[in-house]
């Protein structure tokens, strides 16, 4: 982990950030400059710890983070990832003194730090700026009712399915299956290792993915989708 200089690489000037930050007069970016930190973090390192103290919102400018609930036990089940573009850790800004789950980069990263008593400043002085943040936030929302529908209703194929659709249509640039354990995708399917590796040799028995060392393809969308409805 490291600090980066201001000038280096603007949190606030990358592309994906010139929307979210487009609202903001030049007073108002100069001030949440002058209250945000750049770190590097490498792959594996630890970006914050669930119950940690919580001072920042993060901003990833690069990279991909996971993150995750721990959950007793060495056990843990993973959130989801955030990759450029994202902030992790928002609802911070409203209630939360500590976090409430853990990030770790699964590849080299570089994430803006943003004190959240002066993010919650402009978000109260700039209403549209507020709502598009929150609108961009929606989908995490989304994603975490997702999940409990699937603890609760469906079965492991399912919920397979439903981790590698999520994985696969979401980061369909990334090639994230190359930066994931079998346990990571396991933890985001909630599920055992063992019955990760079991399927994932059923499914592409069936021809609905491949594997290729780490990373596997979607062959069938039409039939993966199909197992994840019927759960």
């Amino acid at each position: 982990m490291s600090d980066q200089n201001i000038g280096e690489k603007d949190c606030f000037q990358t592309v994906n950030a010139a929307h979210c930050f487009s609202l903001l007069i030049p007073d108002d970016l100069e001030f949440l400059n002058a209250k945000k930190a750049q770190v590097s973090y490498l792959k594996g390192e630890t970006v914050f710890k669930q119950g940690a103290f919580a001072p920042h919102v993060l901003y990833v400018v690069e990279g991909l983070v996971k993150v995750f609930l721990q959950t007793g036990g060495n056990k843990q089940m993973n959130i989801r990832l955030a990759r450029q573009g994202e902030f992790i850790a928002f609802t911070t800004v409203f209630e939360d003194t500590v976090y409430p789950y853990s990030a770790v980069a699964i590849k080299d990263a570089e994430i803006c730090m943003i004190d959240k008593t002066a993010l919650k400043q402009l978000l109260y002085q700039n209403p549209d700026f507020a709502l598009r943040i929150t609108a961009r936030n929606c989908q995490n929302e989304k994603r975490y009712l997702e999940m409990i529908q699937n603890l609760s209703y469906k079965q492991m194929r399912g919920k397979l399915a439903s981790a590698l659709l999520y994985l696969s249509e979401e980061f369909i640039d990334e090639r994230v299956f190359l930066y994931l354990t079998r346990q990571e995708l396991a933890d985001f399917a909630s599920i055992t290792i063992e019955s990760t590796v079991k399927f994932l040799k059923e499914f592409e028995r069936d021809g609905i993915i491949l594997l290729d060392g780490k990373d596997i393809l979607i062959s069938d969308k039409t039939r993966l989708k199909d197992i994840y409805q019927k759960g």
